[in-house]
């Protein structure tokens, strides 16, 4: 990470607000429809109203009991802080260097497969607001989508795949990936088989979404969402298909199945395969064991994402920042990145200082997106990276790279940190 100077809100999309000295901003600079989000956690209530119940569940829900779904949040409470007073954070910054780049915060966009089934141009919307506001986007390639129009419209757009064990699928995947332009490839290692997501099923949700009467009833009353996005995509762009990952499937379908492949065969033999065909940095998402990380450092990642899927998969797999400090130390030089919880500037502090490099946020943005498109998701990045901003002066810390577990004590006494 790097400092540079003053953080500065220009390219987020909405005017800077005006400031007192600590940096609170004025609420009614604030576009009047997003007047009342004051916080990431805000938009989710509005986004609750607006999706019909199968969409808000996919996107909500966990696995099986949500234990990790939940432990993902509860980890950031036994974390506590220890300001340190008197120093000079004036010219505090959040600027990020990331693979040679330097991003406008220490913060980006998780990869969501479910981005444009709930906000109209989902992908595109927060490409643009990520590329607008200088931060990376990861798009998914379970999107809807094409992946080259993604990066077209947002040029610090990552692309993420999910592969199937078999060189031939994986290097046609390569070849178009690097084909439209990605820099950055990111491989889920951690959907081996589908997880058994029972929220899905109670709440009436398949991939590609089946036609039944329920499915209707469920869209037609939330008005909002049935013009605003779906009408509205049929008319001008025609039927969604899943566009980047086997067959091109047609969202809506009584009949039709998405390709996936056996991704219980990929192994790092495959990894290795990618890293020779693959030309541009590679980075591996989904790590949670240590010796994993070694192996990649070993294997010429360039950089990993500790992440449990956002407590999408394996239901009580350990939570990332519980995980993030033994990973950091065997990473040997790698870029150490982190998704799964993080909804304040607190929560992306805390993960700086136990080793993260960077960190991703996902659900939070999706209902920015829903609740305000791509003003609302200006508006979601500019509540965060204030927060950090603001939190920094607070412990007194003028640059990213002093954000060290001399920050961080156990908030009830007995803790996890190293």
């Amino acid at each position: 990470m790097a400092s540079g100077t003053e953080v500065s809100n220009a390219g987020d999309g909405v005017a800077p607000a005006p400031k007192d000295s600590l940096g609170w901003a004025d609420k009614r600079s604030y576009p009047r429809r997003l007047r009342n989000m004051l916080a990431l956690d805000d938009f989710e209530t509005i986004a609750r109203k607006v999706l019909p119940r199968p969409i808000y569940g996919y996107v909500s829900g966990g696995v099986e009991t949500n234990a990790s779904l939940r432990a993902n949040r509860a980890v950031f409470d036994e974390i506590a802080f220890v300001p340190k007073m008197l120093t000079d954070t004036s010219k505090r910054s959040l600027k990020t260097t990331l693979f040679g780049r330097t991003y406008d915060a220490p913060f980006g966009f998780a990869p969501m497969g479910g981005t444009s089934l709930a906000a109209y141009q989902g992908d595109v919307v927060l490409a643009r607001a990520a590329a607008a506001a200088n931060i990376p986007m990861i798009t998914s390639g379970a999107s809807l989508t094409p992946l080259e129009k993604v990066r077209e419209a947002g040029r610090t757009t990552w692309f993420q795949a999910y592969l199937p064990g078999e060189n031939a699928v994986i290097a046609e995947l390569i070849d178009r990936a690097a084909r439209g332009g990605f820099d950055t490839l990111v491989v889920t290692l951690d959907v081996q088989v589908p997880s058994n997501r029972e929220n899905n099923v109670r709440n009436g949700y398949n991939a590609p979404l089946r036609p039944t009467p329920r499915l209707a009833w469920d869209c037609c009353v939330r008005p909002r969402w049935l013009f605003g996005m779906f009408v509205r995509t049929l008319l001008t762009h025609g039927m969604p298909h899943f566009e980047n990952m086997g067959p091109r499937t047609p969202l809506i379908s009584s009949t039709g199945v998405r390709g996936r492949g056996r991704r219980d065969t990929l192994c790092w033999q495959h990894i290795e395969f990618i890293r020779k065909t693959w030309k541009g940095r590679l980075v591996l998402k989904g790590v949670l064991d240590p010796e994993d990380a070694h192996i990649a450092s070993q294997s010429g990642i360039d950089g990993i994402i500790v992440s449990n899927h956002g407590g999408r998969q394996l239901d009580g797999a350990v939570a990332p920042l519980r995980a993030l400090p033994a990973i950091a130390a065997r990473a040997s030089g790698m870029t150490v990145m982190m998704d799964s919880g993080i909804r304040r500037g607190t929560d992306v502090l805390k993960a700086l200082a136990l080793g993260a490099d960077f960190v991703f946020v996902g659900r939070p943005i999706l209902y920015a997106a829903v609740v305000g498109g791509e003003e609302g998701v200006a508006h979601a990045i500019k509540l965060l990276r204030e927060e950090v901003d603001r939190d920094m002066a607070l412990l007194g810390v003028a640059s990213l790279d002093d954000m060290t577990t001399q920050r961080l004590v156990p908030a009830c006494g007995a803790g996890f940190l190293p």
